[in-house]
């Protein structure tokens, strides 16, 4: 009798799990991640972080599920890039436009710190509750850059780097003590078009007056209590009476389930059949440098490497079954010759006849446009920061600081220019001559490619270079950028290009085998050769510190400084 009775409670709970309401949640507490793991390392290290991809095909499905009645986001304090707060802001608008009910809950928004892009991404929901503890950390757009000439100067330190142009403005942090006049242009206008952005969806979700949340941005920040009665917070409420409300009202009997969970369920993917015609998703993200894509084991950001993403490239446009590309990119640049080898394979899978389009996530700047620029359509967030089309190189002569602290160093070498890249000693007139013919040729190239790629003529492809940083709205005004949107319009409009079904399927390029990890690639052409690797950097987690400080870092098509928006 027993026996039955459990049979029959099990029979009813998986019953109720087929068919009772779901309300989907979401924890940003950890924030995260734009693409798949690129090694194993990162596989390990991101196992328990979503995935932006698996969040948006979650909440694009969910639309259209009967089942879905509400969706829950709980915002925490690691911080989001812009874009990806756009990109996500986005699919709960739409989610909210099918019928669904969306809330979001914060602990708080800034503990005693800024929370304005966090309180930004909750008003894309139809209700926002604020624990009786927290604030409300509203308080505008602010980007601030350090000057260490003076510094490096006690030490005995000087920088000879030139760049190409005037808001090429990475080496300002080493040769200026304040911002020159186009420092302070480009990021004054950043900001100004950041806030444009934010106050506009600020007003948009809580049906305010943008001249009234501009008033508040400059009142901020707020305790709990002045948050509401100024409208920006629904209710003050702790995570069990959000859960308790929210049963209440979509059925005490709806289930919990993440979106993560909830994208990779059984019937929630249309897998490709073989022989089914698929568009490639090829993931860049981190700084671009020479050989495979990787991380260091000790901490530190991920690298995009030019051979693992040619080779991505290179198997997709090889795969009969892929009839369009998804170039997915977050780099702030890097090394410009691994830059051009990407460039090439992108253009090179045009001429193949496959669409290849770009997706661009919170930083697509530098070498992150180049990689881009061939594209045949490119889709970025207004959020999103994009050109910086320059180059900057140079060196740090610590042959001063050596003398100060007693070390001495003799060079011997064949060749007038040998020593020419040593630390120890200036570069000689001549030397300094072939840095700026370098530079001059690095540029000329660069503007050239975005002048073809873009339609632009070689005069307006200059005026939106010379190093210029701009948000993805500026670009795509400029004509850098040709959409407004996210990864699932990129994809949406790659299906369109190549002729393909609406909901033709997405596969991540390499796909590959398990097996197929373990085995070394027969060659460069095999896609076993997209595989990225574990690298030991010197720097680990204090990579940024080290190449703030002029050490050894990535390349000179790079964006300077930390430039995500937060």
């Amino acid at each position: 009798m027993d026996a039955t009775k459990v049979i029959i409670d099990t029979v009813d709970r998986l019953r109720q799990r087929r068919t009772a309401p779901l309300v989907l949640e979401l924890d940003l507490t950890e924030g995260l991640t734009d693409g798949p793991p690129a090694d194993p390392l990162s596989a390990l290290l991101s196992m328990r972080k979503t995935r932006l991809a698996d969040v948006l095909s979650g909440l694009k499905r969910a639309r259209k599920d009967s089942r879905v009645k509400a969706l829950i986001v709980k915002v925490g304090t690691q911080p989001l890039g812009l874009a990806m707060v756009q990109e996500l802001r986005q699919a709960v608008i739409q989610f909210r436009a099918a019928g669904k009910l969306a809330v979001v809950f914060a602990e708080t928004f800034g503990e005693f710190g800024a929370g304005t892009v966090p309180y930004y991404l909750s008003t894309g929901f139809e209700r926002v509750y604020l624990q009786p503890s927290g604030d409300v950390g509203l308080t505008g757009v602010s980007l601030e850059q350090r000057f260490l000439r003076g510094a490096l100067g006690k030490l005995g330190v000087e920088y000879q780097v030139g760049q190409r142009h005037e808001y090429k403005t990475a080496a300002n942090t080493f040769t200026q003590d304040r911002m020159t006049e186009a420092h302070r242009e480009s990021m004054s206008r950043i900001t100004e078009s950041v806030t444009e952005q934010i106050v506009a969806g600020i007003a948009d979700g809580r049906r305010m007056d943008p001249a009234k949340v501009r008033e508040l941005i400059d009142r901020g920040p707020f305790i709990g209590a002045e948050a509401v009665e100024a409208g920006l917070v629904d209710q003050m409420a702790y995570r069990d009476e959000v859960y308790d409300e929210i049963k209440r009202i979509v059925g005490e009997d709806a289930l919990l389930l993440y979106v993560a969970r909830y994208a990779k369920g059984p019937i929630a993917k249309k897998l490709p059949h073989p022989g089914e015609q698929v568009v490639a998703l090829v993931h860049g993200t981190g700084a671009i440098r020479l050989g495979r894509s990787g991380r260091s084991p000790l901490g530190g950001g991920g690298a995009m490497g030019s051979d693992t993403v040619c080779a991505a490239l290179r198997a997709a446009r090889r795969d009969d079954h892929v009839k369009a590309v998804v170039f997915r990119v977050d780099s702030p640049g890097g090394s410009y010759v691994a830059s051009d080898a990407i460039w090439r394979e992108v253009v090179l899978t045009r001429k193949a006849g496959k669409p290849v389009v770009v997706s661009m996530g919170d930083v697509a700047a530098s070498g992150g446009y180049m990689v881009s620029m061939a594209a045949d359509a490119i889709v970025a967030q207004p959020g999103t920061l994009t050109g910086s089309i320059g180059v900057f190189g140079g060196k740090a002569v610590i042959g001063g600081l050596l003398e100060k602290i007693g070390v001495s160093s003799e060079t011997v070498g064949e060749g007038a220019n040998a020593g020419m890249f040593s630390p120890t000693n200036a570069f000689s007139e001549a030397q300094w001559a072939r840095v700026n013919a370098w530079l001059d040729r690095v540029y000329d190239d660069f503007v050239n490619k975005v002048a073809e790629g873009r339609g632009l003529s070689r005069e307006r492809a200059h005026e939106l270079a010379r190093g210029r940083v701009w948000t993805g709205a500026d670009a795509h005004a400029g004509g850098l950028v040709d959409e407004l949107g996210g990864l699932e319009d990129a994809l949406a409009l790659a299906r369109k290009k190549a002729g393909l079904a609406v909901d033709a399927p997405v596969r991540a390029y390499p796909k590959l085998h398990p097996l197929e990890r373990l085995r070394p690639p027969d060659s460069s052409e095999d896609k076993a050769a997209a595989l990225a690797q574990v690298r030991l950097e010197a720097w680990g987690p204090v990579a940024h510190l080290a190449a703030e400080l002029g050490l050894p870092s990535y390349g000179p098509l790079m964006l300077p400084g930390g430039w995500t928006i937060r």
